[in-house]
């Protein structure tokens, strides 16, 4: 017995791989508080800290919360109370700020990613000797430092693609006889490690559909080989897809969980989402009447958060007689959609046939179908369009709040509710919950936000027409009743002060976990914040020469500042190695169809394996990049130029063993790779000031380090 123990429990200790692991954590803590100030894109991050602290909702379209918790960990176990203005880069912090604590979770991140790169290519079956070569290379990779150093995700997200490659590399591992069940037991605990690591792994929504590509490409891998399809396929979707699922809309609940107070984002989501959370809309909306009635006065919010959110509002200002281009307008009031709440965006729920315009008791609510009128709280106009053209789409209707002018265009001012998210075809008409469809009863067009801004005589106010061509489900055509109130007054100015004053009675509602969880990747999927040029903004193609840098810090009085800039000689060696392979693989391929065969079918699996770990890895996190249509900087890359690092090794080492053949020639090229090894550290050691910020250099020794012209280094001008 104590012998099979001895065979099952066994401790290693590598030398090699606990010393990178210590020089990796010496190049990315040592030193990290600082600058004591606000270095690049942890003004963007700092936000979110901030109101995690505060537990005030936000939503970051860039994709999930994982990441931003992260940082909030480190933040909480440093006891930030979210009290710091993070309006610029520079910026001091101040003593309430526990810099180490932001910045000690990504350094350690980064720093942990050496040692798997070791694990990972020994796992490849390559030698130590390589798993080395590729530590050093990232050891002293100057743009991962840089990355890690600060309160940013990306050595996060680096970290977790190769915990996740690594693992679902030792789950592949066959379990022998002896040690059947201890070999099950970890065979199951490495495939869910690696689906947890797929999890974590999420970046963006784009990511988490690359992981998965990646990740299914390494299993069928492993299908072909093994043949017990269906059984594999199962335990390998419940791990590698269905967990990630659950871990996915674990992270939203706990943030979701965690932000309970209404915050500066509300207003990207719906009426029902804010009323949901603590002050803002809730404290409002809360207690308002459920059912909308006759009588019943409401705001009109679009469901639409495009351009902006915005209410369905009028004011005691006439449409201009004739607009720039000639063309004409009924010169009746104007009706827009106002992005601010106001007491013009008021409107009267009127039955046609009555003229009161109070709540009747008991209530007759307003149900799916009915017709109704909308009569402006503030200026008593009926809500009405007709056949004239709009002011900035001339192929919509114009609507108007009606005036008499005593010429031949009588009101057209009825409107039937149309509830589109009813349960039944007399469904009553639900404050905040049901969405609507105004559709004009005279002409079908249907009330709508055409996302055109009026000019200045419309106050820069938005466009809202009448669309007789309006098909399927648009989010601009729909409307939700977000304040409401039972009228009571039915005389203007005693209506004027009842719209003026606070909303009262006493229902809440609130909204389940799983609806305000799609309705956040609705928004996450939709609503994009302008994007605009940034100084050091870059495409793809830049990335591969590294043609580009960004400016992360610079200190207020002298030249010491930090840069976003590689290695050169690492991203060159790297290039070098992505296109011999391609060049090995394909020669290798094309022979073998020949019946050529220059290496073992065990080298070419090998070689095709590695292959698919980092020419994959680097592809799919790069390529997709020339789809995306947002603003794209030089740390984009990253991910993909660990996965190109770590080529660089595996082309070494088969070069050296399968096809350098004399002792002279492997003598020559081991020359080759120590004069490259030299100059990697050289370009390390002279980039050091600009990657760690010290010690400040002149002016002189700043312009030396312009290797590239494209490169934009900070000189002080004395």
């Amino acid at each position: 017995i104590w012998d099979f123990i001895k065979q099952v429990v066994r401790v290693e200790i590598n030398l090699l791989l606990l010393a990178v692991t210590v020089l990796a954590l010496v190049t990315r803590i040592y030193g990290i508080h600082f600058p004591r100030a606000v270095v690049f894109d942890e003004v963007y991050y700092g936000q979110f800290l901030s109101l995690y602290m505060k537990q005030v909702f936000f939503i970051d379209e860039s994709g999930p919360p994982f990441g931003h918790m992260v940082l909030a960990l480190g933040a909480y176990l440093g006891g930030f109370d979210g009290n710091f203005v993070w309006n610029r880069i520079g910026a001091e912090y101040t003593s309430n700020v526990p810099v180490w604590s932001f910045r000690v979770i990504p350094a350690l991140a980064g720093s942990f990613c050496i040692p798997l790169a070791y694990l990972l290519v020994v796992e490849l079956g390559y030698s130590h000797f390589s798993a080395l070569g590729a530590c050093v290379i990232l050891l002293i990779e100057n743009s991962l430092i840089v990355q890690s150093r600060f309160m940013l995700l990306e050595s996060v997200l680096i970290f977790f693609l190769l915990l996740a490659v690594l693992f679902k590399s030792a789950f592949s591992c066959q379990p022998s006889v002896t040690v059947m069940i201890f070999a099950l037991i970890s065979w199951w605990f490495w495939l869910m490690i690696c689906g947890v690591s797929c999890a974590c792994g999420i970046g963006y929504v784009l990511h988490f559909l690359q992981k998965v590509v990646m990740g299914t490409t390494l299993c069928f891998c492993d299908l072909c080989e093994q043949g017990k399809v269906v059984v594999q396929v199962l335990v390998r979707f419940l791990a590698l897809v269905v967990l990630p699922v659950i871990m996915y809309i674990g992270f939203f609940y706990f943030h979701l969980t965690l932000l309970y107070r209404s915050g500066p984002h509300d207003q990207t989501m719906s009426s029902a989402f804010q009323a949901s959370l603590e002050g803002g809309l809730a404290r409002i909306t809360q207690g308002q009447p459920l059912d909308v009635a006759f009588g019943s006065q409401v705001t009109l919010r679009t469901v639409s958060s495009k351009p902006v959110p915005c209410w369905l509002h009028s004011h005691k200002v006439n449409y201009p007689i004739r607009y720039e281009n000639g063309r004409g307008s009924s010169h009746q009031q104007q009706v827009t959609c106002y992005p601010f709440k106001d007491v013009n965006n008021w409107w009267i729920i009127k039955d046609p046939g009555r003229h009161s315009l109070v709540v009747s008791s008991p209530p007759r609510p307003v149900r799916h179908g009915d017709i109704i009128q909308l009569l402006h709280g503030m200026t008593s106009r009926y809500l009405n369009t007709h056949d004239v053209a709009a002011p900035m789409s001339p192929h919509s209707q114009e609507v108007s709040g009606y005036i008499d002018f005593n010429v031949s265009m009588p009101a057209q001012n009825l409107w039937r509710v149309d509830i589109v998210n009813r349960e039944s075809d007399r469904e009553i008409w639900k404050t905040i919950l049901s969405e609507v469809q105004l559709v004009h009863v005279n002409t079908s067009a249907v009330l709508k936000l055409s996302g055109a801004s009026l000019p200045e005589w419309g106050f820069k106010q938005l466009e809202v027409v009448g669309d007789k061509i309006y098909k399927g489900y648009q989010q601009s055509g729909m409307w939700n009743v977000e304040e409401h109130r039972y009228g009571r007054s039915q005389e203007q100015k005693e209506r004027e002060l009842e719209l003026k004053s606070p909303t009262h009675s006493d229902i809440k509602r609130n909204l389940t976990f799983m609806a305000k969880f799609l309705e956040l990747q609705w928004k996450m999927l939709t609503v994009k914040n302008e994007e605009s040029e940034h100084k050091y903004s870059s495409s793809p193609l830049e990335w591969i020469t590294m043609d580009t840098n960004i400016a992360y810090w610079l200190h207020p009085s002298s030249n010491a500042q930090i840069q976003l800039i590689g290695n050169i000689v690492n991203w060159t060696i790297a290039n070098l190695a992505l296109v011999v392979y391609c060049l090995m693989f394909l020669t290798y391929l094309l022979r073998r169809r020949r019946k050529v065969e220059d290496i073992s079918q065990d080298s070419w699996e090998q070689l095709v394996l590695a292959g698919v770990v980092c020419f994959g890895g680097w592809a799919v996190n790069y390529l997709p990049f020339f789809l995306m249509e947002k603003t794209l900087f030089l740390y984009h890359y990253l991910p993909a130029l660990t996965f190109k690092i770590l080529q660089i090794p595996i082309v070494v080492e088969h070069l050296y063993i399968h096809v350098l053949k004399s002792p002279a020639q492997r003598k020559a090229f081991g020359g080759v790779i120590l004069a490259v090894l030299c100059s990697v550290y050289v370009s390390y050691h002279n980039l050091s000031p600009l990657t760690y910020g010290q010690p400040a250099l002149s002016s002189d020794e700043l312009a030396a380090l312009r290797w590239r012209e494209s490169w934009d280094i900070l000189l002080r001008k004395r």
